[in-house]
């Protein structure tokens, strides 16, 4: 067998063998590796690193296309000289992700506009570079997918592919006002991460509010005590963004009509 045929049939073997990295690259390490006097366990070795990058890399592009996390809302765009002090104490230790190892919530409060959804979605963005599965969802939409599963009698299904994420961030938890049917499947939702896995909540409603929610007082009880039995929370109490953003704006004459 000449060269070009080695050539071939290696790359159709590295091809079999779902290597499409070595396939990439393996003449050009190989020729570095002929002029630098590499060793075969170098010249491997390197190619198994570029492999393994490679993989992490495409690994994340499939993460952060599943999560739905809004592209914007990252740590590099988060103010995070504008959070209370307690929450920048924190932030750095919550994207480290050790709170998703040990099945800990995450419970942003505070009144519209101070950054919660930024927050949790920065920290969900920290959470995937690092190899966790993340899913971004409005608890609203949650409830509708989760009651439409219960209807089609594909409830279970839904649940088991909910439970391969890491962590679940429910956004605006202090918006849905649920009839009893759908009060039911979101507290059954997170009964059913309770001490298995993570989610992380932001809400404009404080614990003593959440029977708006879940109406029932015992549910409502419930409820919290299991969201809240393992938890870290952040509480967003400073100006609101937007209404800061919108002066700014406002003083600097952008969205103003140019005078005739």
């Amino acid at each position: 067998m000449n060269s070009s045929d080695r050539r071939a049939g290696l790359e159709m073997m590295l091809r079999s063998f779902r290597l499409p990295s070595f396939v990439k690259y393996s003449q050009e390490v190989a020729m570095t590796a002929e002029k630098g006097g590499w060793s075969f366990e170098q010249f491997l070795y390197h190619l198994c690193e570029l492999e393994a990058e490679d993989r992490r890399v495409r690994r994340i592009e499939r993460f952060l296309k599943a999560s739905k996390l809004p592209q914007t809302k990252t740590l590099a765009t988060l103010e995070t000289k504008k959070l209370p002090t307690t929450v920048q104490r924190q932030l750095p230790v919550l994207c480290e992700g050790g709170f998703a190892e040990r099945a800990v919530n995450v419970l942003a409060f505070g009144l519209p506009g101070r950054g919660k959804s930024h927050l949790v979605c920065a920290i969900g963005h920290e959470l995937i570079q690092r190899g966790y599965r993340v899913l971004f969802t409005p608890t609203f939409q949650l409830v509708q997918n989760l009651l439409f599963a219960k209807r089609e009698l594909v409830l279970d299904k839904l649940m088991k592919r909910l439970d391969r994420f890491d962590v679940v961030i429910l956004d605006d938890i202090g918006y849905v006002q649920q009839n009893r049917e759908e009060m039911e499947v979101l507290f059954m939702f997170l009964a059913e991460r309770y001490e298995r896995r993570s989610v992380m909540i932001t809400s404009n409603l404080v614990f003593s509010q959440w029977d708006k929610i879940f109406k029932d007082p015992m549910t409502t009880a419930c409820a919290i005590d299991r969201v809240v039995h393992h938890s870290v929370i952040l509480e967003l109490n400073g100006p609101s963004y937007r209404a800061e953003t919108a002066k700014k704006r406002t003083e600097a004459g952008d969205g103003l009509e140019s005078p005739n």
